[in-house]
């Protein structure tokens, strides 16, 4: 998912982003205190931008029970600006 701000951004721009997003492999106790792995801020255009995600029941209504377990898990990644947050 994107929100409005990253929606309305130019093409390249959001293009740049979402491609880093992709590519966020450095997690650490300074950003990832409890080792989850899922949230992060990217810098791009001189503007910070986050990533989430959320790790829901299989029919997107509630948090799931297990989010370790794909049987009962939907996990949806948001990528936002961070005065969306």
């Amino acid at each position: 998912m994107i929100t409005a701000g990253v929606a309305a951004l130019d093409l390249a721009v959001r293009s740049e982003l979402l491609a880093a997003v992709r590519r966020i492999d450095a997690f650490s106790a300074d950003n990832d205190p409890y080792g989850e792995h899922d949230f992060g801020a990217i810098e791009i255009a001189d503007q910070t931008f986050f990533f989430k995600i959320d790790y829901y029941d299989r029919s997107l209504t509630f948090h799931s029970p297990d989010a370790a377990d794909p049987a009962v898990t939907t996990r949806v990644l948001t990528v936002m600006r961070a005065d969306e947050y």
